[in-house]
């Protein structure tokens, strides 16, 4: 069966599923991703040993019969062979191919087809067989993607879907050369096809791996990514930053300078009218004569790229090598021979990282010579392709080893600018430009990187230290934490960030020195609306591994390169959890007052009740005033959902009446107090983006002690809440033995506080100051500490209980109680004592797994508070 009808049945079998058009569309593009992998894959193979065999046999030839003759005379022969097949069967398949490819993406008419693949391959095994100084890689995307046009003209498809297959080609082609995957798609991505959207990236990434899996299994006969280019003694220190610096210069102007010299070479062959028979025939033999005086380790190509990428010769021959290589790969280019610019320009970046790293040896005695050839590939490569990430991902993914990253990143960037002074634009869109094709450089729809801001990338909820910690306390601190770096506060302020290297510049001074004198002070830091691309030039130019991101003078989260990494990773994967979801129409803010932002933090107040909206309000406003936080009064008015929260007309009359008196009420206790009024679908949706939006620390939320939705557990809002809300959670069921709740925080009052451990269970002992501080009483409150132990078993150990007791004692001056209970339930326990004891408020940190989790396994009081008259505080660490 011929290969077009075997991939209309594959067509047919995919839309005759029962899946639905769309997802018939994206299954058959998943599988047309995966079999342009695949032949990608075995293109790469062919074209790899084709060259390989090719010129083993020239070079063989010419140690028997001289190299003076065969080199010449064989590149004639050969590149003549190559100019003639492609100009007489497939003219398109001439020069690297990327601006071929490129121009079919932008949706010019350039011919890609089956023919165009086969010419491709043929002729570039000839040319680079023949001694061409170029490389095979560019001419594999150009085949991928000549294999992707052509699967894609077998089936009834639409002119997009063409174009993402054959962007998903290119990425094959290039992920099957390399054995980088993810370099693939950052090509397809940074330099082919800037506005991506809809399957694109999907489709890239499974071909792409796909390309890059079967080039492993083909040629290694095994899985494995280990590293390609496994170059020893990769090292950065703080002294090598200067090389670094002058490496990226040399590479940006000599990279420019090589840019420019490929334009003019051009334009001077295209002037010569020469066919292409005779032109590539010529300059092989004008490379083959200059190789052949040459000394002999320049006669076999691949070999010498090898032995220069692992700094095998001599400071001598490195740059003899550079200059030959040089001029050599402009002079092979000029003849629009299939061959690409990959190979060549990491090969002379790795020559000039090798020479810059001899330089330093010089001077400083030492160098780590393989991190600066790695370094030099990436930066020569960003000069003259002009693709700074793609060239920083195929360095570090031949190599594998993270201590290249710092280095390389700032080599390619150095390199990047640098270049782009000297010789600005593409070099494939300025040799576009000169056949007379211009692409539009604004396309409608943008990289999806460019509409992230820090406020999605960053981490909300942030471990901080105190100013007043001294270094053994710093210490104790990051040797509980996976963190390597703290922001330090002083009243709610970000006054400076600690990490490993300030504490280890510290070893010498005495274990209770301050922070303060030790970290680094006025930190750099962002705004929450900053672009993520102003956070990787902040993270890149001032070599930084983490930002903290402010609201004014409030810190608000933190941004760290793990973050970025792992929210491209999820936009390149589709792994975006809100992709598998509905997305619902955002809510709407419809009134708003905004006191001074004086306070460290911000904690929410979602008012459902006016009854009972004062007694939360002081909840709230206790432990605002103990952490020097501000309050966030929130109203939510639910609309039907046909109908957009932007647009439909609300009566708010009420509501913000609500809101007047809480505003009254923090003034009268000098509270910043600001409020808003949202239009939304859901109400639980209205609270998680004002959470989001205001940057929440704590929301104190109000039960009602009922379950109104089937199958709910404490409701269809609170359990959503419970679980999507990242900020802490104080969950409050209002107490019912008095009918005026307010009025019974101004009397003597009775607390039972249960402890199991946990970090939760210590966040509310922590609240608790602030919150025993609600009461005007004519005698101190009662505080029974209790903890639940076996009915059966050895004696329990009560010491912690003691020492907690005594902790609490001292931080609230109030009398505090320990009472060890032997239960076999916990729930009946605590529900008995607060009876006994006439309680009016339990207050119980969660445990580790969360409220809904306890509730399922019967671990967590829910029956508590169904069950006691008294008021019950639920505290729930962020997530």
């Amino acid at each position: 069966m011929k290969p077009h009808l075997i991939v209309k049945r594959l067509y047919q079998w995919v839309k005759s599923s029962h899946l639905g058009v769309n997802a018939t569309d994206s299954r058959y593009a998943f599988v047309e991703a995966c079999l342009l992998g695949l032949l990608s894959g075995i293109a790469a193979l062919i074209l790899k040993e084709g060259v390989g065999w090719l010129g083993g046999w020239r070079v063989s030839l010419a140690n028997q019969l001289g190299a003076i003759w065969v080199l010449p005379l064989g590149g004639l022969f050969l590149g003549s062979m190559a100019g003639w097949l492609i100009e007489q069967t497939s003219p398109t398949a001439a020069g690297g191919g990327i601006t071929q490819v490129k121009a079919a993406l932008a949706r010019y008419p350039v011919p890609l087809s089956l023919r165009v693949a086969v010419v491709k391959l043929i002729g570039t095994i000839l040319v680079l067989g023949g001694g061409l100084t170029l490389g095979r890689r560019a001419p594999t995307v150009h085949v991928g993607a000549a294999l992707a046009a052509q699967l894609s003209s077998w089936v009834p498809t639409s002119p997009e879907h063409r174009r993402q297959m054959i962007a998903a080609g290119a990425a094959a082609g290039l992920a099957a050369g390399f054995g980088t995957p993810i370099a693939g798609v950052l090509f397809v991505v940074e330099e082919l096809m800037r506005d991506v959207s809809g399957l694109t990236l999907q489709t890239s990434i499974i071909a792409s791996f796909t390309g890059a899996v079967v080039s492993l299994i083909v040629e290694a006969r095994s899985l494995s990514f280990a590293p390609l280019l496994n170059l020893p003694n990769i090292s950065f220190s703080v002294d090598d930053i200067p090389f670094y610096l002058l490496l990226g210069i040399l590479a940006g102007f000599l990279g420019a300078l090589f840019k420019q010299g490929l334009l003019f070479s051009l334009a001077i062959q295209s002037r010569l009218k020469l066919p292409l028979p005779w032109r590539i025939g010529l300059v092989a033999m004008i490379s083959g004569l200059i190789i052949a005086l040459l000394p002999p380790f320049f006669q076999d190509n691949t070999r010498l790229q090898t032995v220069l990428v692992r700094g095998e010769l001599s400071t001598e021959k490195i740059f003899l090598a550079f200059v030959a290589h040089f001029f050599l790969t402009m002079l092979a280019y000029s003849s629009n021979a299939p061959g690409g610019l990959f190979a060549p320009a990491l090969v002379l970046g790795s020559a000039l990282g090798y020479l810059v790293g001899d330089l330093e040896q010089f001077i400083m005695g030492s160098s780590s010579q393989s991190a600066f050839a790695l370094a030099g590939m990436g930066g020569f490569f960003s000069a003259v392709v002009g693709v700074p990430v793609t060239a920083i991902v195929i360095v570090f993914e031949l190599n594998s080893n993270f201590n290249i990253v710092l280095p390389l990143m700032v080599t390619s960037s150095v390199a990047y600018v640098v270049a782009d002074s000297f010789s600005r634009g593409s070099l494939y869109e300025r040799m576009l430009k000169a056949r007379g094709i211009y692409l539009d450089n604004n396309p409608v729809v943008q990289d999806f990187l460019s509409q992230l801001t820090a406020a999605d990338v960053m981490q909300s909820q942030v471990e901080t230290l105190p100013s007043d910690l001294t270094l053994d306390q710093v210490i104790q601190a990051m040797s509980l934490s996976s963190h390597r770096g703290f922001p330090v506060m002083e009243e709610g302020k970000l006054v400076g960030i600690v990490t490993q290297t300030d504490v280890a510049n510290a070893a010498k001074l005495s274990s209770q020195t301050p922070v303060k004198q030790f970290m680094t002070p006025r930190p750099i830091s962002v705004e929450a609306d900053a672009l993520l691309s102003d956070v990787l030039y902040l993270l890149n130019r001032y070599q930084l591994s983490r930002l903290p991101v402010t609201e004014g003078s409030k810190l608000v989260g933190i941004i760290t390169r793990t973050d970025i990494i792992r929210v491209e990773a999820n936009q390149l994967e589709g792994n975006d959890s809100k992709l598998n979801e509905a997305i619902p129409e955002p809510s709407y803010i419809a009134y708003q007052t905004r006191a001074p932002a004086t306070g460290g933090g911000r904690i929410l107040l979602p008012l459902a009740d006016p009854k009972t909206a004062t007694a939360l309000f002081q909840i709230g406003a206790a432990i605002a005033r103990q952490q020097n936080d501000e309050l966030e009064c929130l109203q939510v008015i639910k609309v039907p959902k046909h109908k957009k929260p932007a647009q439909t007309p609300v009566k708010s009359q009420h509501s913000r009446h609500l809101l007047h008196r809480m505003e009254r009420l923090g003034r009268r206790q000098k509270l910043p107090v600001h409020t808003q009024v949202r239009v939304a679908h859901d109400i639980a949706q209205g609270i998680l983006d004002t959470i989001r939006e205001r940057h929440i620390n704590l929301m104190v939320m109000e039960w009602n002690g009922e379950t109104g939705t089937p199958g709910a557990i404490f409701g269809h809002v609170v359990d959503l809440l419970i679980r999507k809300a990242p900020c802490e959670l104080v969950l409050v069921k209002l107490g019912n033995r008095e009918p005026s709740y307010p009025d019974s925080l101004n009397r003597d009052a009775t607390w039972l506080i249960p402890i199991a451990g946990g970090p939760n269970a210590q966040r509310a002992l922590e609240l608790l100051p602030g919150l025993t501080g609600l009461y005007d009483r004519p005698r101190s409150p009662i505080i029974w500490l209790c903890k639940v132990f076996p009915p059966a078993g050895a004696l329990p150990d009560y010491q912690v209980l003691e020492q907690t007791a005594q902790a609490v004692k001292d931080a609230v001056a109030r009398p505090v109680i320990p009472l060890p209970i032997r239960s076999q339930s916990v729930a009946d326990a605590v529900v008995h004592l607060a009876a006994a004891e006439t309680c009016d408020v339990v207050m119980l940190g969660v445990s580790r797994e969360g409220l809904l989790e306890q509730v399922i396994h019967g671990n967590i009081p829910k029956a508590i508070a169904k069950q006691v008259d008294s008021t019950v505080i639920l505290v729930r660490g962020a997530l």
